[in-house]
């Protein structure tokens, strides 16, 4: 089974906002995604969305990321322009609107 779409966009994302090559970007947010007990096949938008504010800033400066929080600003901008693109039928939508 291949990533989901949301780590897909945040590891290219990271990539972009930070330098890192697609490995080490990739082996980051596999990293935010285990302590939060998040799996990469499966992970949704919206949960990607909590780890990028709350644990990818902590692993970013930990990898001597000067401006973790600049990094994290512009992930969550691109995470948040995937779920746009998602629209009102996507997955999560689809969950939510069954969750009422």
């Amino acid at each position: 089974m291949a990533d989901a779409a949301a780590f897909e966009c945040v590891t290219e994302a990271l990539a972009r906002a930070t330098g890192f090559d697609h490995l080490a970007a990739n082996g980051t947010v596999r990293i935010a995604l285990k302590k939060s007990g998040l799996d990469p096949k499966t992970v949704t938008a919206s949960q990607m969305g909590i780890v990028v504010k709350q644990i990818l800033p902590k692993e970013l400066k930990a990898r001597g990321v000067a401006e973790a929080d600049a990094a994290c600003a512009i992930v969550g901008a691109a995470l948040g322009r995937l779920r746009d693109s998602a629209g009102p039928d996507g997955a999560d939508a689809v969950f939510q609107r069954l969750g009422r």
